[in-house]
């Protein structure tokens, strides 16, 4: 199995993030890219270290690293910008209004696209969602940012993923995704767009926090993120510098190694069965196929049963199993308050929802 441990904080200095710049003139920059494709005046984000770059005018020909920050520019109205993909979402994989746009975009890779093949795209802009999280194996032989500039590609990570191990403080809420949709709704002049899909995670998050706000600490279940295709050898536990320790907490539940401060740091299963969690979210990732993503849920959970590591945990015992993808937990984007949602229906039956 490969550490993702040692290359987050690599990642997360290679290139830009989705932020507006510091100051209170970020809003008002957020503000004026809305409109039908050109922004009114630049737009500036500031990568993980605080260095600038500035959008003169909206992206006109973007290539994204995988499916989620696919998704997310369709969501926004931007698939019209999009002219090639890595790690292209499986058919049927997004919801119907989606899924046909994103059959019209041209995959570059199955996987990580190759260096001379996203140099050579024409692209203006590359979105790398998840290369802090080293999601797939690997970054492979990335371009340099010299190399980017060289080609004319303006480089962006989203704050919420990249920089997520250089945080400060645990994450608990959503805010760094909603900056990131709404920094990335100005650079690609869909400002108003993702105005209604940040209010949309609002709402959702809202009505689960109204339902189980009131649950004290003491009675939250405690929920562990088995991440099945990191390995089974040493679990990856998600700690509290990672985006899901946010949607865990909001659904109510109590991350069972919070406790670590960082992104993702390997443990042993002694770890896991000394936290004996309530719940386990057998956390796959994305096969292409509602069936191929069935069969690997089902292949989690028969190897939690039948090790003899993890057999008596009380949530195995139990059959207390959550069937929700790695990538909707664990990758910014709207799909994070479908998860907190779906998650506290789970856990709080009749409560949400």
């Amino acid at each position: 199995m490969r550490s993702r441990v040692g290359r987050a904080m690599t990642a997360a200095v290679l290139g830009g993030l989705l932020a507006t710049g510091c100051g209170s003139g970020s809003d008002e920059k957020a503000s004026s890219a809305a409109g039908k494709g050109d922004s009114a005046e630049p737009v500036t984000v500031t990568d993980c270290a605080g260095a600038e770059t500035t959008f003169a005018a909206t992206p006109k020909r973007i290539v994204t690293s995988n499916a989620s920050s696919l998704e997310l520019l369709l969501r926004l109205g931007a698939g019209d910008k999009v002219v090639g993909t890595g790690f292209p979402p499986g058919k049927g994989t997004l919801p119907d209004e989606l899924d046909a746009q994103a059959r019209q975009v041209k995959v570059l890779s199955e996987t990580v696209i190759p260096k001379e093949k996203l140099l050579g795209s024409g692209a203006d802009l590359y979105i790398d969602t998840f290369a802090s999280m080293n999601m797939g194996g690997g970054m492979g032989d990335a371009p340099t940012e010299a190399e980017f500039k060289a080609a004319g590609i303006q480089h962006v990570f989203l704050k919420s993923t990249a920089c997520a191990a250089r945080s400060k403080s645990p994450v608990t809420d959503l805010s760094a995704v909603e900056d990131d949709i709404t920094s990335l709704g100005a650079v690609t002049g869909t400002s108003a767009r993702a105005a209604e899909l940040v209010a949309g995670m609002k709402e959702k998050v809202d009505a689960v926090r109204k339902a189980v706000g009131g649950t004290p600490e003491r009675k939250r279940p405690t929920y562990f993120f088995f991440d099945y295709d990191a390995g089974t050898k040493q679990p990856m536990a998600v700690c509290n510098r990672q985006v899901a320790n946010a949607v865990i907490t909001l659904a109510g539940a109590r991350n069972v190694f919070a406790d670590c401060d960082g992104d993702y740091k390997q443990v042993g299963w002694e770890d896991v069965i000394a936290k004996n969690p309530d719940w386990i979210q057998l956390a796959v990732r994305d096969r292409g196929s509602e069936a191929a993503n069935d069969k690997a849920y089902d292949e989690a959970r028969e190897w939690l049963e039948t090790n003899s590591a993890t057999k008596d945990l009380k949530a195995v015992e139990q059959g207390r199993f959550l069937r929700i993808g790695s990538e909707r937990t664990t990758i910014a984007g709207v799909a994070n308050a479908d998860t907190v949602e779906k998650i506290a229906k789970t856990l709080y039956p009749g409560k949400v929802g």
